[in-house]
């Protein structure tokens, strides 16, 4: 659909060009360095010795006289100099258990050793006994409190966002539609497993090599755990092979521990995980509970709802508040609500602690949302198109948290659009006449859904993110920004902007690794705000090192060459040593956001989608499949159009396989799944032709008229799909993944003896419907 990158890039416009990724020569040649392929002089590797229990108390450790514990380096909670806790929103996360666990998989010991064959034999000669207490595996257990883990109540943080009067407005509705629906836990599954090198110095304190995607996170863990001031603890991200939101929080953790040992032991030592445990112990995305109750006038008309929205954040708190909060804010998706009331929490359960994955919340609630405006279409008596049209918001409505819609968006336009790419209306009629005799029985579905871009309400201006630039001694213009790269295009995308930003060569700007030392703090990689947010900054850095070199004496004049820019940048740098421009964050002064109420402008811009699914199901196999896709967002302007679009076909790839494949299996807190050979993912075999659709409408808030786009397409494959299949088989499936075990109950379940006929959507499990 796009052209292939261009192999040079001299032009001095090179913004939405397909230019060559920075680092994408390096990785097809294999120069590039991952963490596993770094070896340090007098190298150790540590390993973790973690609780095979959900909760309780330790009663003793015991090392097998076997081995020559002597020859390890050995690490317990009481080695650390600092706080024993692993700083993310709250200090409730132990870095080492210490005499009590609450998960299985939790830290408890760490050891290193020269050679890294020995280390699995060494962890399983220690023996570790127990005193098991009662644990909690579900939010339901959770709620129950008859066994309390946290807190008071077991409920780590909870919302209430409110608009309008929602009691008159279900007074007055023809209909009320109630239904619950689930979401299950996901794995990142990125190719390149965690891990961590560090060193130790008395003089210097602690250096930190990793796979990660917010160094100054890890900087701020390390800064508590080892009671340092910021100068003495550096971390610098490696080259990163896949993240996803999963090397978001969890690096603290290993960077941590591997500083730990590096510190006892006077050598480097280094941690990357297996599969096994990298799957076993590290976060996942938060499962979740939706319960909706709307009320709907008989034309069709959302005129109020009640939204429950529950998630599990596991046994300790890590980022689960604004997963909770990005969840919240996108319950009610992009329909006009005149009254809404969302009752949002976060509950504890003693299962490894689930954090931050791609679209980190919203997927959850907007699965839930979509999934009901197709309900609340069968109940009405239209089609979910039209439901949908009725209820659009527009330029100059209110979103549920009264954020005025500012953006010349129409989402009635881009739904044609797509419907009409798909020739959706010709085969839903078509599928539904082949399905009476086939048994291979085809369906079409859609969802429409938008994303915030950018941290949200207050987070940006708490971040107060700095970005710098400095010329280097060819004239070369270096951006130095805490923004990682980890595949998603991170280094093309700024050096684009800057390139365009000063009217040089793209080639003539570079991008510094990601180091404490080095790099200011522009803020964590997450949250779709590297384009937008820190693009902008760069942007701005950009024009202030422009008014440096338009001041006397250099005097760049206003319409300049590539080669006058660079003479004057030289002759300054000359002159004064160094030349260098940054920018901070200044919030918009037309938003804002009030963390009480929770009410206000939540992001600056919003990203929006029609995503539209071609589905089949065997019903001789009961087998869900994708056959075709189609995705249409807008994004305001598309930097790179081959990685734009590389970003939604990867994000609608893991949004199918969350709808019908990936299943975490739980047993007693534990995933029993935690292999690739049982934890089954689409590969590209089980994928469908994804058809990329761009609107370009640029926001003022980001370079170029940039907006988010990696988190947006996490959020509408799953309703699209289970939309779908609800239209291939007249049987509302209600929570995701659906495998073709789900399938096959709901299309056996027998009532006197009987097979049940396929039943029409409104008679799933969980719904239930009232006449006001």
């Amino acid at each position: 659909m796009f052209p292939a990158p261009e192999l040079s890039a001299n032009s001095t416009t090179p913004v939405g060009r397909n230019v060559v990724r920075k680092e994408g020569m390096g990785k097809v040649l294999g120069r590039a360095q991952y963490i596993d392929d770094l070896v340090l002089p007098d190298m150790l590797h540590g390993a973790t010795v973690r609780s095979t229990i959900a909760r309780g108390r330790i009663t003793n450790i015991i090392f097998s006289p076997t081995i020559d514990w002597s020859e390890f380096v050995i690490v317990t909670a009481r080695d650390i100099p600092g706080k024993n806790t692993i700083v993310h929103l709250a200090e409730d996360h132990p870095c080492l258990a210490d005499g009590f666990v609450n998960h299985p998989e939790e830290p408890i010991l760490l050891i290193a050793h020269a050679n890294k064959a020995v280390l699995h034999h060494a962890i399983a000669s220690i023996q570790i006994d127990y005193e098991a207490m009662p644990a909690v595996f579900t939010i339901e257990e959770s709620e129950a409190q008859k066994t309390i883990i946290w807190g008071d109540d077991n409920t780590f943080k909870s919302y209430l966002m409110e608009k309008g009067d929602v009691d008159a407005a279900f007074a007055a509705a023809d209909y009320i539609v109630e239904a619950e629906y689930r979401t299950g836990a996901q794995e990142q599954l990125y190719i390149e497993n965690n891990g961590c090198i560090a060193e130790w110095s008395d003089t210097d304190g602690i250096t930190v090599h990793g796979s990660m995607q917010c160094p100054y996170y890890l900087h701020h863990a390390l800064m508590l755990a080892f009671d340092l001031p910021a100068d003495k603890c550096r971390v610098i991200q490696t080259e990163t092979g896949g993240a996803f939101g999963g090397k978001e929080d969890f690096p603290s953790v290993i960077g941590t521990h591997a500083a730990l040992l590096a510190k006892k032991a006077g050598r480097p030592v280094k941690i990357v995980y297996d599969r096994g445990e990298d799957m076993a112990a590290t976060t996942k995305r938060h499962p979740s509970r939706t319960r909706h109750r709307t009320a709907v006038s008989k034309d069709g008309r959302l005129l109020g709802c009640e939204i429950d929205f529950a998630i599990d954040g596991g046994a300790y708190m890590t980022l689960s508040p604004v997963v909770l909060s990005r969840g919240t804010i996108h319950a009610a998706g992009c329909y006009h609500w005149p009254a809404v009331r969302v009752r949002a929490k976060a509950m504890a359960t003693n299962v490894p602690p689930h954090g931050a994955f791609r679209g980190f919340g919203a997927p959850q609630s907007l699965f839930a949302l979509e999934r009901h405006m197709d309900k609340i279409a069968k109940v009405v008596g239209i089609t979910p198109e039209e439901l949908r049209r009725r209820n659009f918001l527009h330029t100059g409505d209110q979103t549920a948290t009264c954020q005025v819609v500012k953006d010349p968006i129409d989402l009635d336009a881009m739904l044609t659009k797509t419907l009409t790419a798909a020739d959706f209306h010709a085969k839903q009629a078509r599928f539904a006449t082949e399905n009476k005799t086939s048994p291979i029985k085809r369906g079409m579905g859609f969802a429409s859904f938008f994303h915030g871009a950018g941290f949200t309400g207050s987070g940006e201006r708490r971040l107060n993110s700095l970005v710098k630039l400095e010329v280097d001694h060819e004239g070369r213009v270096v951006l130095l920004v805490s923004s990682t790269e980890f595949g998603q295009g991170t280094n093309t995308i700024l050096c684009q902007v800057a390139a365009q930003s000063l009217n040089i060569p793209y080639e003539q700007v570079l991008i510094a690794q990601p180091d404490t030392h080095r790099v200011p703090n522009s803020g964590p990689t997450v949250a779709s705000r590297t384009a937008m947010i820190v693009g902008k900054l760069v942007e701005n850095a950009c024009a202030n090192l422009l008014a440096t070199l338009r001041t006397a004496p250099n005097n760049l004049r206003e319409h300049y060459t590539p080669q006058e820019f660079c003479a004057a940048a030289l002759h300054h740098r000359n002159e004064h040593g160094t030349l260098e421009a940054e920018a901070r964050y200044q919030s918009p002064g037309d938003i804002f956001w009030d963390d009480d109420k929770y009410k206000g402008e939540a992001y600056p811009a919003f990203g929006w989608a029609i995503y539209v699914a071609e589905v089949a199901v065997d019903t001789r196999t009961y087998q869900a499949t994708c056959t075709n896709f189609w995705a249409m967002q807008e994004v305001g302007k598309v930097l790179h159009p081959v990685l734009a679009a590389g970003q939604i076909e990867g994000g609608v790839a893991q949004g199918i396989g969350y709808a019908i494949y990936e299943k975490c299996e739980w047993r007693d807190g534990a995933l029993k799944n935690n292999q690739m050979t049982n934890y089954i993912m689409p590969t590209s075999a089980d994928l469908p032709n994804i058809h990329v659709l761009f609107e370009e409408i640029p926001s003022i808030h980001g370079a170029f008229g940039a907006k988010g786009i990696g988190e947006l397409p996490m959020d509408g494959p799953a309703p699209a799909i289970l939309n779908a299949i609800e239209d291939a088989l007249g049987i509302a499936f209600n929570q995701c993944p659906l495998l073709p075990e789900d399938v096959f109950e709901r299309m056996t379940r027998t009532h006197d003896g009987g097979s049940e006929d396929l039943q029409p959507a409104i008679a799933g499990p969980y719904f239930s419907e009232a006449t006001a």
